[in-house]
C-alpha cells in the first residue's frame, strides 16, 4: 500500500482537461466588464412579456461588436488615412486644371466634433473604468485614429510619410481644457501595459505624482 502522491504540475494537468464549453473567462483583459456594456434607456423593472433589461443590453452589445468604423467609412468611400491633415508642399499644390488631383485635407477632425448626440459625457466614459469596491481606475476600451509609426507620429504628426489607421486603445484620461482624450495602444494580446509590463491604472498617474 502506498500513499497517493499529487503531481507537482497538478494545476496544469487540470487545465488541459477541457471537457466542454465553460462560462469561465479564459481571455485576460485590462478593461472592466461594465466598460463593454452599452447604455440603454430601459426601465430596470419590466412588465411580464416585455424584453428584460439584461437581454436588451446583451443584444445591443453583440450588435455593436459587428460594427467596424474602418469598414463603415470605406462603404461611404472615405479613406481613413485621408482624415488626418498632412503638410502641403509647394510642388504638390493642386491648380484649377481638370487633370489635377483633389485638394488635400487641411481641416482637423476637431472642427467636425459634435457631442449633441453622444450617449455619455466624457466624464461618464472615463468613470466606466471604476469597478465596484476598487479605488483604481482601469482603462476604457476604444478606437483611435493613430499613425502606424509611433516615433515619427510624435515628432511630426502631419508628415506625408505617415499612414493613419484605426487602432485598439485604452482610454486613460480626459482633458477638459483641450477636450482631448489620453489613449494608450493595446499590445498584441489586447492589454494596456506600461514599459515594465504592468497594467496602467488611474490614467498613468503614479503614487509619486
Amino acid at each position: 500500500v502506498t500513499n497517493f502522491k499529487m503531481p507537482e504540475d497538478f494545476e496544469s494537468i487540470l487545465n488541459k482537461q477541457v471537457i466542454g464549453p465553460t462560462t469561465q473567462k479564459l481571455i485576460k483583459s485590462d478593461f472592466p466588464e461594465q466598460s463593454f456594456k452599452p447604455k440603454v434607456q430601459i426601465a430596470f423593472q419590466r412588465l411580464p412579456g416585455q424584453c428584460p433589461r439584461e437581454i436588451a443590453v446583451e443584444r445591443r452589445r453583440r450588435l455593436y461588436l459587428t460594427f467596424d468604423i474602418a469598414q463603415l467609412l470605406k462603404r461611404k468611400g472615405i479613406d481613413s488615412n485621408d482624415l488626418m491633415p498632412k503638410h502641403n508642399y509647394p510642388d504638390n499644390m493642386p491648380t484649377l486644371e481638370k487633370k489635377d488631383p483633389v485638394f488635400p485635407t487641411y481641416l482637423p477632425l476637431q472642427v467636425f466634433d459634435n457631442t449633441e448626440y453622444d450617449c455619455r459625457t466624457p466624464e461618464e466614459w472615463i468613470s466606466l473604468g471604476l469597478e465596484p469596491g476598487s479605488h483604481d481606475r482601469k482603462p476604457v476600451p476604444g478606437k483611435a485614429l493613430l499613425p502606424t509609426d509611433d516615433v515619427l507620429g510624435h515628432d511630426d504628426p502631419k508628415s506625408q510619410k505617415l499612414i493613419y489607421t484605426w487602432t485598439d486603445v485604452g482610454v486613460l484620461d480626459y482633458d477638459k481644457e483641450t477636450m482631448l482624450y489620453l489613449v494608450h495602444k493595446t499590445d498584441k494580446n489586447g492589454l494596456v501595459r506600461d514599459e515594465e509590463g504592468k497594467p496602467i491604472l488611474n490614467g498613468g498617474m503614479t503614487p509619486e505624482g
